[in-house]
């Protein structure tokens, strides 16, 4: 296994490839195949939106794929696998694409497959790939480290999709085929490179001592550490707040603003600017760690008690009417989810190695496999609730404005109790005794 404190910026950017590698098959199956499939293909919105929510639900079975990656002692075998899993998954799904008007039961279930694998892959190679990260980066480097992968992560997102709906031109199914194989090959080919040699081809032999024990064992053991808990229902509950506005702050806008579609991509556009600009701030004032602004927990907290602030200002804009200042408050709500994003992957990288059991670091992996699980979940099921909550709150209150406000405000008071949360984590437990007291340099 890596030495800790082992990875200079240059390895770092190579394994921010694998994560642009990722996102550039990530995009083209939940961006490119899912308007393929409504538009090209007319086919139910519900298929691609439940295929997703398919990919989601495999995330549950994060644990065990860290825990798997425990056990050999080296993440490189798991990110490759994954990858492998992941590109197979992406030139599957939309073949099946292709296949759903010629063939409808060979399509409809090799898209199953693929999501599934998609699911499962992005799961075990993006686990192993923080726990990585986590054991290789010093401690003050995780936030800038955080922010670099997930930037080239986005970077995947911004090149793949324009390039692959230019090649997509003019439609036809064997072209998508094409296209999407040859992006899931390039993707698989360049995270195999980013990889070569980061870790060492053999890890060390194990010190003598008791056998591994059971998963179910080592995850009751981990779930029993009052920490990893708290951190768990902290991730559950922020990243439900922080994905539960992607599916109805631009219906809000239009619908209360009467903005164009084309405003609304805007104001869009200008949110995720915010989230970019957070996490630049966090990775530079962090980046030496020195002085109490490099704590990681402090901009945790902000970020979470700024994110509920914007929220609720952005509910108290509808009430106000066209003259409120949306785009400011949609700007600042970025700026705080990209502060508060950065800082909490950050904090769990600080945070997978710690707990009071002596085989502590063989538990990287089903630590992170734990808050990995929360965030998979939280995220298919914040933009389901928030969406049905809007409509639920239309039948209650009988009007728009009040509706989203209701929904807005809720998110709001869900990253104020993560905030509360976050707060806590890393101080000593009540009885006195120290649980791996992480100082104001080793993030939170």
């Amino acid at each position: 296994m890596t030495g800790p404190a082992s990875f200079g910026w240059g390895t770092i950017l190579r394994l921010g490839l694998v994560q642009t590698a990722l996102g550039a098959i990530v995009v083209l199956i939940t961006s490119t195949l899912n308007r393929v499939m409504v538009v090209e293909l007319a086919l139910p919105a519900a298929l691609p939106g439940g295929l997703v929510a398919l990919h989601y639900a495999v995330q549950v079975l994060r644990p065990r794929w860290g825990y798997g990656s425990d056990l050999g002692r080296r993440r490189t075998p798991w990110i490759v696998g994954g990858m492998a899993l992941l590109a197979l998954g992406g030139a599957g799904a939309a073949l099946g694409t292709a296949l759903v008007a010629s063939h409808p039961a060979a399509g409809y279930a090799l898209l199953v497959l693929s999501f599934l694998g998609v699911g499962i892959g992005v799961g075990a190679a993006g686990t192993s790939l923080l726990v990585l990260l986590s054991t290789g980066v010093a401690p003050h480097r995780r936030g800038a480290a955080a922010t670099i992968v997930w930037i080239m992560m986005i970077a995947g997102f911004v090149v793949t999709a324009p390039t692959a709906g230019h090649l997509l031109d003019p439609f036809s199914p064997p072209r998508l085929v094409a296209v999407s194989g040859g992006v899931s090959l390039i993707a698989f080919l360049v995270a195999l490179v980013a990889l070569w040699g980061v870790e060492p081809a053999r890890a060390p032999a194990p010190a003598e001592g008791p056998p591994a024990r059971p998963f179910a064992q080592v995850l009751a053991e981990v779930w029993a550490e009052p920490e990893a808990r708290r951190f768990t229902v902290f991730v559950f509950l922020a990243m439900l707040a922080y994905s539960a506005q992607e599916l109805i702050l631009e219906p809000f806008a239009g619908l209360v603003f009467a903005l164009s579609p084309g405003a609304t991509t805007k104001l869009s556009g200008l949110q995720n600017g915010g989230v970019l600009a957070g996490m630049v701030l966090v990775a530079l004032v962090t980046a030496n760690g020195r002085g109490r602004l490099a704590s990681l927990r402090l901009w945790t907290v902000a970020g979470c008690l700024g994110s509920a602030a914007a929220l609720a200002a952005i509910a108290a804009c509808g009430f106000a009417g066209p003259g409120s200042p949306l785009r400011v408050c949609v700007v600042g709500l970025g700026l705080f989810n990209g502060i508060f994003a950065v800082a909490a992957i950050g904090s769990m990288m600080a945070l997978a190695g710690s707990g009071g059991a002596p085989d502590g670091e063989r538990r990287h992996g089903t630590r992170m496999g734990v808050w990995g699980a929360a965030q998979g979940v939280a995220f298919g099921l914040g933009g389901f609730l928030g969406a049905a909550g809007v409509d639920l709150a239309r039948l209650a209150f009988g009007t728009v404005v009040p509706a989203y406000a209701a929904v807005f405000v809720t998110e709001a008071v869900l990253f104020l109790v993560a905030a509360g949360l976050a707060l806590r984590i890393g101080r000593p437990a009540r009885s006195g005794r120290a649980i791996e007291s992480l100082s104001v340099r080793h993030a939170i």
